[in-house]
């Protein structure tokens, strides 16, 4: 990727504020694009914002709940008053981690919409408004949602969560042939074991959730992968670099899921 190769775009990345979506901002800041990072605890996108524009990039943080579409058609607004536009929506929020653990037979109906909403109707609703907004302004743009290779692969005690990841594959596919008249190019990114705050001990985790521990895959290049590896996949896939690159999910995963 050409370094400043987002220049003059104008991102949103959603759940930007923690674990791998720092990565992603990072990666789009040092792309050369204007950033807004939507966190449903505003304090953490706003503290990140602020290290970053001292660092001379522009980014600006603010409150989002992905489950609320007035919420997010008000920072979609925000984009557009701040930097004129809106060119790439990254759709990373999610329930992952400890939060995303419970055993299928144990699952509750609050735990079942609870990740449906964050993790499959967030980035549908999301998706829309931004689409919208980039079809009515009639210059395209490119949406990219982050999956995990837990799309692909079973995890024990993550039923829900695997279940919206595979359901992204789909819903990144189809969105695709149908925004592809409009220049909106659409794309997922698969992580595998990343290291973040969300999933340092999520092997102890599923075991206390009562999970054998038995399905436990190791990564073949001998690490867990950084935020920030995943955030360079994402600049790469909003670049020009990938014009003709769209309803493909890519997997970044150190070999994860190639045994």
């Amino acid at each position: 990727m050409a370094p400043r190769s987002l220049e003059g775009r104008v991102a949103l990345v959603t759940g930007g504020g923690t674990g791998i979506g720092r990565g992603i901002v990072l990666s789009l800041c040092e792309a050369g694009a204007s950033v807004v990072l939507g966190q449903r605890r505003a304090e953490l996108a706003e503290q990140f914002a602020a290290s970053l524009a001292a660092e001379g990039y522009s980014a600006i943080g603010t409150t989002l709940d992905v489950r609320d579409r007035e919420q997010i058609r008000t920072v979609i607004g925000l984009a557009e008053a701040r930097f004129g536009r809106l060119d790439v929506l990254v759709n990373n929020a999610a329930i992952t981690g400890r939060p995303a653990v419970q055993l299928f037979l144990d699952t509750t109906d609050e735990h079942l919409d609870l990740v449906l909403d964050v993790n499959l109707r967030g980035v549908f609703v999301c998706s829309q408004e931004a689409a919208r907004m980039m079809v009515a302004r009639g210059s395209g743009g490119v949406i990219v949602n982050i999956s995990s290779v837990g799309a692909f692969a079973g995890q024990e005690g993550a039923t829900v969560y695997c279940a919206t990841k595979a359901g992204l594959t789909g819903l990144t596919q189809s969105m695709a042939l149908e925004l592809a008249p409009h220049g909106i190019r659409v794309l997922g990114v698969a992580p595998g074991d990343i290291s973040t705050e969300a999933s340092a001990n999520i092997r102890t985790d599923v075991r206390q959730a009562g999970a054998s521990g038995r399905y436990l895959r190791q990564t073949p290049l001998g690490r867990q992968g950084r935020a920030e590896e995943i955030g360079d996949v994402v600049a790469f896939l909003a670049s020009d670099a990938a014009s003709f690159v769209t309803g493909t999910t890519v997997v970044a995963d150190g070999g994860f899921l190639a045994y």
